[in-house]
């Protein structure tokens, strides 16, 4: 691959990122420095760092930054849920982000996974 944007899962992830930003423009304003930008900056998080680790030369590096974008999702799943109790997310809009975020957690496991245990 020649580039990071070749790859699944920052495609799906970058997706999610504009979703998630038509979805938050409609929550409450007083929100707007609160769980509206929580949400964006772990949801930019998750793409940014693929791509940063992607572009390292080293599989350490690589490996810290996809443990990184795996954190930002598992920071992400709980500011979705944090606002469809708050009722900021309809039902639907829910599930479709988090049936998204989750296919992205998938792949982010195993990939690091592979990295992990493979030589190379």
């Amino acid at each position: 691959m020649k580039s990071y944007k070749e790859l699944t899962v920052w495609q799906k992830s970058f997706q999610l990122v504009l979703i998630l930003y038509k979805i938050t423009s409609k929550f409450p304003r007083d929100e707007l420095y609160g769980l509206t930008s929580q949400i964006r900056r772990a949801a930019v998080a998750i793409p940014s760092n693929i791509a940063e680790g992607y572009a390292r030369k080293f599989r350490k590096e690589y490996i810290q930054f996809l443990s990184i974008a795996y954190g930002s999702g598992a920071e992400l799943e709980t500011q979705l849920l944090l606002a469809k109790e708050l009722g900021y997310l309809y039902e639907n809009d829910y599930r479709t982000t988090s049936s998204l975020l989750e296919e992205v957690m998938k792949m982010l496991n195993k990939m690091l996974f592979t990295l992990r245990t493979t030589n190379g």
